[in-house]
């Protein structure tokens, strides 16, 4: 059994959450996307510019799966303004709940995923929500099992590729 742990990432693991990045980006969507377009996204997207501006907003934050010191696997969530789409306040996207595939299926995902659910609890969020590929059957089923369920759909551009993401919602509380 994996003994995971977690822990939040700051600026000086830069190097860390880019490695991770683009190496569990490049395992989960390589095989369904042309190199040309895999190798722009994970240079613009994956940056050390782009990713150190995501640590440093007061609005989002990351986290850490970490098994016998290595990092395997990473949460990205964001509130407010820093939310990719919505921008609701009373709500707290989940970005990226990206793990190595030697650790698929051992629970990795559902720890980081437990952990954006107790962060919403405590920001008193009413929703969570996210952006799934149509294409993932994984990550949808994930997301399922854990009672998100489609309210709408959205474009991700993958280079020059525009791909269908659907986006899932989890109702937490009601709204006042």
């Amino acid at each position: 059994m994996t003994t995971i742990t977690l822990r939040k990432a700051t600026r000086h693991d830069i190097d860390s959450l880019q490695h991770i990045s683009r190496q569990t980006f490049e395992e989960t969507f390589s095989e369904s996307n042309t190199e040309e377009n895999m190798k722009r996204y994970l240079e613009d997207s994956f940056a050390v510019e782009k990713l150190t501006a995501e640590l440093e907003d007061e609005n989002s934050a990351f986290y850490f799966a970490e098994s016998e010191g290595a990092v395997i696997g990473y949460l990205k969530i964001n509130f407010g303004a820093s939310q990719t789409e919505l921008k609701d306040h009373k709500a707290l996207e989940i970005e990226r709940i990206y793990v190595l595939k030697a650790f698929l299926g051992k629970n990795v995902g559902q720890v980081l995923y437990d952990k954006a659910i107790q962060i919403a609890q405590e920001q008193q969020a009413e929703y969570l929500w996210l952006g799934v590929w149509e294409e993932n059957p994984r990550a949808i089923r994930f997301y399922e099992k854990n009672g998100f369920v489609v309210f709408d759909k959205h474009i991700f551009k993958l280079g020059d590729d525009e791909q269908t993401d659907l986006m899932m919602k989890l109702q937490l509380r009601n709204g006042t």
